[in-house]
């Protein structure tokens, strides 16, 4: 046979015409010999499917669909002749149709199995054609070409995979009646995919915009108000001093005059300005509405008829899968495997050599670049290009990161003060001074002697740093910082809401209901299916409370089971300092005594931080896991419960430790001669003489920083650089088998499916969560946390974009109004930071006995003798039996008093080591302070809340001037209407009147002029 020749076998006439595998010969379908038996149904879908015109394609169709006893002899052959050129360049890469006018807005990816016969058959054809890709590509439907001689044995049969063809094939002609167009390749750089791309043609596109109720831009503009006087000044002035760090996209330029927007609508297309079909509807909105089809459409019917034995005892299963088909569209075809994967593509690529300008590229170079670190976001560009949810989240970033500037000025300020006035901190001097000859009880039994608290003299002057009384002023300011954050951010997130035509979207919300959930739907199918084996009546089914019960109890458990997780490892972790700090006291060296603290505090909080790490990762996965069994009805049901389970869960794990060091850590170890212990062998630990305030400021510091650097930067960077690298060597590994596929180019499809699909937002919204919980909750014993924030933040918004930008798919655009339930989050935070560093001012500190000492025990007025005011003494003599230090003489003299920090009685009073009345004392004047200070800062908050208004007051007055305009145009267009008709009448009259003044003859002649007359108003 001829090397341009393909010789096919005749058929049996049993042989079933339908879709058959995909490594069977595609492009071409065959006509029957008789014309005229052919289905005109099968026809017509054949045509919606067909992309091109036949003389277009270069390739001599002949169609046999839907015919059922047809074949040909083995002698007759059939000659493919390819006149069209490579149209690769045409369609620039993937991004268009091979006709390189129809846009693709959406790619659905698919595996499937090539037989070896097929791929060598394929391969010919290519050989032999220099558009081999445009033959493939053109194809109508898939797998519709006869099956080839494969010689005397009979192929072996996929039940599965043909299962999930069929699924495919009815559910593309289901697109395809609901307007879509589309084009299938498989020949590509990728073995075994294949890809189905989708366009919206300009009808589909109307249609759907009008059931979204999307907001288009009108010919109408009008004028923005703009500020007049002294405010007109400063914003000129303001404008040209940040015009350096502005970005360079035309999106981001001041706009003084604004289009009205309004709902598209087909009727009043009018309004609209048409003039540009293909840029009306942009890439972001196209690929919107291709979703709401996809997830709508439905595969209902069971095509495939299995042959009898192995097949038909496996036909009940396939055919319970393809009964699950039925109730949802592209959610379940990819949880079932029939697709792989459901895309938008990128604009085009970002980086290269004569790259025609698109959004991508310019993101990348404005907006997704470290270099351009200190200039604004581009918000606008971004929500033009990824939609409104995720530029929702990029401008909510933005606005945090820069309300931390002035929040870490006076971090930094604090911190300043603290560092000038460490020297003249009286408590710190006096324990500094070795002229007091203060003798400290043992920390720990037997092994542990007596020490003098000179020697703790470097914590002392640290913990000054941290706990001086400008901490206070830095808490109420944190906490006012907070409320005024979360009503900046609803100002903000109003303007856009206006820029972004967004101001009415609460009702499209509630016309436009989400689709429920495939794993729903299929739970709601197979509780119908019980009821129908049953024997009982149906009606539409749903989930109830009883259905999910089991999966609620789980949770509950499953929840508990985690936070207790939690706690045993922080108890672990405890049993750790504590036994460390017992083996490191034993040591004979004086250096390794001397160190004890800061080595088993930094080793404690490095182990903290590793199991931090690793039970986040474990805890977002068993969150999920727990949200998939509740079966919730909606998308956005589901985020907010799994965002709820995922806070709560690392929000217990990541401040648990601190909550330890900062409230427990001390409060419960007993005194000398009577400790509390753990399993009776373990005496609790106790804070440092300076108060347990540095440690909880090395323990946040530690984990906040460690969190940052290791989790969200080193994380989001090495791991997808790593999964990048092992997909450039897979490839490499397939390139070097097949060299033909190497030399093609990729389509844009194929470049967009080898990066990582979006997982969501909650991740990123997480991180950014806990980090304000750490800048927030515990600020009072670190100040500086609000700096290492904004470091870390400026390098996280540049990261985030080129992961965006350059890592991930191009995510759907999603319309959302705002943050959802992460402002309700973060609400609670807020208010949380404020009890909390009310106790950790108060119980933590040393703010409030000092208070108390200086106001009612001290004799001059200064805190001299503070320390020795905190201090209790004990008689060595009262130590329990086998307590005491091995080496009493370790000092050099013998200790009869030793001092410990503590409120009790001496050893020489009736009652002695009871609590003494300075106890009382104190803790009521830190209880005053808790509802003090909660009260007055919870005040200040919601002052500062009401004071500034959530709407700015030019954008109300803008909502207010578009209503105003939009009823104007209306009007117009009424008045316009009516006077339309009046003058149609006025016409239609003065007509009527001319034709009947005619005398009967001329009526006679003329009776075609009076039918005209009167038919007049209709013609116009």
């Amino acid at each position: 046979m001829d090397k341009d020749e393909i010789h096919l076998r005749r058929l049996p006439a049993a042989a079933p015409w339908g879709p058959h595998t995909d490594s069977e010969f595609h492009g071409v379908d065959f006509l029957p010999e008789d014309l005229n038996e052919a289905p005109e149904r099968g026809m017509r879908v054949n045509k919606k499917y067909s992309c091109l015109p036949a003389e277009e394609k270069g390739i001599h169709i002949i169609n046999i669909r839907a015919i059922e006893d047809i074949g040909y002899d083995q002698h007759e052959s059939t000659l493919l002749n390819s006149l069209s050129k490579n149209p690769d360049a045409d369609c620039k890469y993937g991004l268009y149709f091979r006709d390189g006018k129809r846009k693709v807005d959406y790619i659905l990816v698919y595996h499937y199995k090539k037989s070896s016969a097929g791929k060598t058959l394929t391969r010919r054809v290519h050989h032999n054609d220099s558009s081999a890709r445009s033959a493939k590509q053109d194809q109508p439907l898939p797998g519709r070409g006869v099956q080839l001689e494969m010689g005397e044995g009979e192929p072996h049969v996929d039940y599965h995979e043909d299962d999930k063809r069929f699924r495919r094939e009815e559910y593309e002609g289901n697109l395809v009646e609901a307007g879509l167009e589309l084009e299938r390749d498989e020949d590509t750089k990728i073995h075994g995919v294949g890809f189905v791309k989708i366009h919206a043609p300009w009808n589909v596109l109307c249609r759907e915009a009008e059931f979204l109720k999307l907001k288009m831009p009108t010919k109408k503009m009008y004028q923005i108000n703009q500020t007049h006087g002294l405010l007109k000044k400063i914003n000129s002035v303001i404008q040209k001093i940040t015009e350096p760090i502005q970005p360079k996209v035309a999106e981001h330029k001041p706009q003084t005059v604004k289009r009205l927007s309004y709902p598209f609508s087909r009727e009043k297309q009018h309004l609209f300005d048409l003039s540009d079909r293909d840029s009306f509807f942009d890439s972001k909105t196209r690929s919107t509405i291709v979703y709401e089809i996809l997830k709508r459409t439905t595969c209902t019917k069971a095509k495939y008829s299995m042959g009898k034995g192995e097949g038909r005892k496996k036909e009940t299963t396939l055919l319970n899968k393809r009964r699950k088909c039925g109730k949802y569209g592209i959610t379940s075809l990819l949880a079932n495997g029939v697709y792989s994967a459901a895309y938008p593509l990128h604009d085009g690529d970002y980086e290269g050599e004569n790259i025609e300008p698109n959004d991508r590229k310019l993101l990348c170079e404005e907006w997704a670049s470290y270099g351009v670190f200190y200039k604004y976001q581009p918000i606008d560009l971004v929500r033009k290009y990824f939609g409104e949810k995720i530029g929702l989240y990029f401008a909510w970033l933005g606005v945090y990161t820069q309300m931390l500037i002035p929040a870490s000025v006076v971090g930094i300020i604090v911190f300043l003060y603290g560092c000038a006035t460490v020297d003249e901190n009286i408590p710190s001097m006096e324990m500094c001074d070795q002229r007091n000859n203060i003798t400290m009880c043992p920390l720990c039994d037997r092994t542990c002697s007596y020490w003098k608290m000179s020697s703790a003299c470097a914590t002392a002057r640290a913990s000054h740093l941290f706990d001086n009384p400008a901490t206070v002023f830095f808490s109420v300011f944190m906490a006012l910082w907070a409320a005024t954050f979360m009503e900046h951010w609803k100002r903000k997130q109003m303007r856009l809401n206006y820029r972004w035509d967004l101001t009415g979207f609460e009702e499209e919300e509630e016309a436009v209901k989400d689709h429920p959930r495939a794993e729903y739907e299929a739970k709601v199918l197979e509780k119908s299916l019980r009821k129908e084996h049953k024997h009982k009546e149906t009606d539409k089914e749903k989930l109830t409370w009883k259905d999910r019960f089991p999966a609620y109890l789980t949770n509950f458990v499953g929840i508990i089971f985690m936070v207790g997780l939690t706690f045993a490892i922080v108890f672990g972790v405890i049993i750790y300092r504590i036994s460390t700090a017992a083996a490191l006291a034993i040591s004979s060296t004086p250096s390794g005594r001397s160190s004890v603290r800061v080595t088993v505090t930094a080793t404690a909080v490095i182990i903290n931080l590793v199991v931090i790490i690793i039970l986040d990762e474990v805890y977002s996965c068993i969150a999920r896991w727990l949200t998939q069994i509740e079966v919730p009805k909606t998308d956005k049901n589901f985020e907010e419960r799994l965002i709820f389970k995922a806070f709560l869960l690392k929000f217990v794990n990541a401040y648990t430790p601190i909550f330890y060091v900062a409230f427990f850590k001390g409060r419960f170890v007993g005194r000398p001669g009577d400790y509390v212990y753990i399993f009776h062998s373990f005496r609790m630990e106790e804070c440092a003489p300076g108060g347990c305030l540095m440690e909880l400021c090395i323990q946040l510091s530690i984990i906040m920083l460690g969190k940052q650097l290791i989790q969200n930067n080193l994380f989001e960077i090495g791991i997808p650089k790593m999964k990048k690298f092992i997909r450039y060597m897979k490839l490499k590994r397939r390139r070097s088998l097949d060299h033909e596929e190497h030399m093609k180019k990729k389509q844009r499809y194929e470049v967009d499916y080898n990066l990582e699909p979006f997982a969501g937002l909650t991740p990123e919204y997480m991180e950014m969560i806990i980090q304000f919980g750490f800048v927030t909750l515990f600020v009072a014993s670190f100040p500086l946390a609000p700096l290492f924030a904004l470091l870390n933040n400026i390098i996280e918004i540049r990261l985030d974009a080129k992961k965006f930008v350059t890592e991930l798919r191009r995510p759907v655009a999603v319309r959302a109004k705002d943050i959802g339930i992460w402002y309700n989050i973060l609400r609670g935070i807020g208010k949380l930071a404020v009890i909390i560093n009310a106790f950790v001012i108060s119980f933590t500190s040393d703010f409030i006995p000092r208070l108390v000492y200086l106001y009612m025990y001290s004799e001059n007025g200064t805190m001299h003798g503070f320390v020795n005011h905190t201090l209790s003494s004990f008689n060595v003599s009262d130590f329990q039996a086998g307590t005491a230090p091995n080496d009493p003489m370790d000092l050099g003299y013998e200790v009869q008093i030793c001092r410990y920090k503590d409120y009790r009685e001496p050893p020489w009073s009736e009652n002695k080591y009871d609590i003494s009345k300075d106890f009382w004392a104190v803790l009521a004047a830190r209880l005053a302070f808790v509802i003090v200070f909660q009260n007055l800062v919870m005040f200040m908050s919601d002052f500062v809340d009401w004071i500034i208004p959530d709407i700015p007051k030019d954008i109300s007055q803008q909502i207010h001037k578009e209503k105003v305009l939009m009823v104007e145009v209306f009007m117009r267009e009424e008045q316009g209407k009516l006077q339309m008709l009046e003058t149609w009448k006025d016409k239609d009259k003065k007509k009527g009147e001319n034709c009947n003044n005619h005398s009967p003859r001329l009526s006679r002649s003329h009776s075609g002029s009076l039918s005209s007359c009167h038919s007049y108003p209709l013609d116009v």
